[in-house]
């Protein structure tokens, strides 16, 4: 048959497909497989032809709409979790090292300031809370503070705290991330001198397997917190091939998500704190009897082995794998290229 015949007995209906939308699904399916008929056989006889390149659109358009409307097999809320937020995160990893490496470096600066200078954790934490801790260091519970106070209202204050922490993180990315370099520079000396405090009379091991059982996901959270206030900074500083305005609105987007999956993270490590930490300070008080020391090293592993999955190695996994965000979709590169 000649292009013009071809053309000729076919127009109409593909303008038809053109001007109105199909009115279900059964029609949406029926019109794609007989413009993919159509486009088979335009590309065995006319394959450079423009009426080619129109039915090839059409198709698209078509599968587009169909995969629009297509029930979706898991929920929005699962999929963010499990396909969405990854993928966003492997899109910044470099700025999740950047952020992990300074933070590590304040710490050090912290641990090395408070050998230097003994007075320099008093400066830091504050001669109260120095003060109370050797005194319970003295009496034979240096971990006494996790006991001292209710657990849910401990558990309330501690959430709300760690949130408001990750906020000004993420705030701090409009100031062109000075506000979370400094945020994470306080955090990271307070981590060093804290730590080193314990080191120094010996409670080096005891202090990792109490403290750090919250403090395994909370110190992540923070680092994480951090990443959502430069991945906002980079996007005002260094635009790329987008303008400014376009570059901030993508990143802002990503910098929102990142700070909104830190929220249940926070959650679980004020849980954690509130009532685990709280038996666990008892194991090396010889007046209570805590939590076995087998139990803290699984929380630890656990949580170390959470971080460590969702926020690294699955994120590379799905981008090996070829996914990739469009639209607020996820979709499979290695699964979508049709009509």
């Amino acid at each position: 048959m000649r292009e013009a015949m071809f053309i000729k007995k076919n127009a109409e209906k593909w303008k038809g497909y053109q001007q109105k939308d199909p009115s279900d699904p059964d029609e949406a399916a029926e019109q794609f497989i007989t413009l993919m008929d159509d486009l088979a056989y335009a590309k065995t006889f006319y394959p450079k032809s423009k009426s080619t390149k129109w039915i090839n659109g059409l198709a698209a358009s078509v599968y587009q709409n169909i995969y629009r409307n297509k029930k979706e097999k898991y929920s929005r809320i699962f999929s963010f979790w499990k396909y969405e937020l990854p993928l966003v995160i492997r899109r910044h990893h470099r700025t999740f090292l950047f952020t992990a490496a300074i933070f590590i470096l304040f710490v050090c600066i912290g641990v090395f300031s408070s050998m230097m200078d003994p007075d320099f954790v008093r400066g830091v934490m504050g001669d109260d809370y120095v003060q109370m801790t050797e005194e319970n260091i003295a009496k034979g519970d240096p971990f006494g503070v996790y006991k001292d106070q209710n657990p849910f209202n401990m558990f309330v204050r501690i959430a709300i705290n760690n949130i408001r922490v990750a906020f000004l993180t993420f705030i701090g990315g409009f100031t062109l991330g000075f506000l979370t370099l400094y945020l994470l520079w306080s955090n990271g000396i307070m981590l060093g001198s804290f730590q080193y405090m314990f080191f120094s009379h010996d409670l080096g091991i005891q202090s990792i397997l109490v403290i750090w059982i919250h403090g395994t996901i909370e110190i992540s959270a923070i680092i994480i917190g951090g990443v959502s206030g430069f991945v906002l900074a980079n996007g005002l500083l260094f635009p790329g091939t987008y303008t400014r305005i376009e570059s901030f609105k993508r990143n802002a987007k990503d910098a929102a998500k990142i700070l909104i999956s830190l929220v249940p993270f926070f959650i679980a490590a004020a849980f954690l704190e509130s009532y685990i930490t709280h038996l666990m300070s008892g194991t090396f008080d010889s007046t209570h009897r805590g939590m076995p020391v087998w139990g803290s090293v699984l929380i630890l592993l656990g949580s170390l082995t959470l971080i460590i999955w969702y926020f690294v190695i699955w994120p590379i996994v799905l981008g090996r794998k070829g996914y990739f965000i469009k639209k607020g979709g996820i979709i499979s590169g290695l699964q979508t290229e049709h009509a």
